[in-house]
């Protein structure tokens, strides 16, 4: 079922066409991975998709409705965002952050869940021994870890994550990216934004290849992840691999 459809999106900024002519549909029970070269305009399209950024042409609905005509509250009950940015500037223990995902859901019958919610987010993301710290002494991937959890505690149908590994050591970016997965195989949307072209080839359903602006190619991982097409939009030679029908894309050195 489709949860979010884009038709015709283009996004301008000062003069510069950021995205043009995009066509995406987000669906549930679906890990779909955007990926592309810097620049290429990978969060703005995950901006446009969530509500979050207003397209200068073009559609987007959430559940057939344009997702403009969304309140705030809405929008926060059907989508979760974990953006690149998750800066908290005052000392609030790493549990009242986590907390905060559950604002949407306040003076609602969902507030009973609250405890549940946060429990579960806390369990998926390794923090729990966090918990009593201050966010501001924590280290990066700490800091990108309890970002998540916050995130996961919203329970939404719909879940979109901009660059979820990027700060985290290996095990723990497999932990994020099986975390993602469990939430698709759950029946939820999910969107990630990721560089490691590996990760969404091991991970992704559909991946959707950004590159200049336009979708250079949308499908499974391992038709989409060729070397040929890599190798022309990053301008760097590579071999794929399959590894249980996955692509592994390795950069050719020397």
């Amino acid at each position: 079922m489709t949860a979010i459809s884009a038709e015709s999106i283009g996004v301008v900024y000062d003069g510069a066409a950021i995205l043009q002519n995009v066509t995406l549909d987000v669906v549930a029970g679906e890990l779909l991975a955007l990926v592309g070269p810097n620049g290429a305009g990978k969060s703005t399209l995950l901006g446009v998709l969530s509500g979050d950024v207003r397209p200068t042409h073009g559609s987007v609905t959430l559940d057939s409705r344009p997702i403009e005509a969304y309140r705030p509250v809405e929008l926060a009950r059907q989508r979760a965002v974990l953006t690149q940015e998750n800066l908290v500037s005052f000392p609030f223990r790493v549990g009242e952050v986590i907390e905060m995902g559950r604002a949407p859901w306040a003076r609602t019958p969902g507030f009973e869940d609250d405890e549940a919610a946060v429990a579960e987010a806390v369990a998926a993301t390794d923090v729990g021994h966090l918990l009593e710290r201050r966010i501001t002494s924590l280290s990066g991937g700490e800091k990108a870890r309890v970002a998540l959890a916050r995130v996961l505690a919203q329970q939404t149908p719909i879940v979109f994550l901009d660059e979820p590994t990027a700060a985290l050591d290996l095990r723990h970016q497999e932990d994020v990216m099986r975390t993602a997965r469990a939430l698709a195989d759950a029946g939820r949307a999910v969107v990630v934004v990721l560089h490691d072209l590996s990760l969404a080839g091991a991970y992704a359903d559909r991946i959707a290849l950004v590159s200049e602006g336009r979708l250079a190619a949308t499908g499974p991982p391992h038709q989409v992840l060729t070397a040929e097409r890599i190798g022309a939009i990053y301008g760097l030679r590579v071999q794929v691999l399959l590894q249980d029908d996955r692509p592994v894309v390795l950069p050719l050195r020397g």
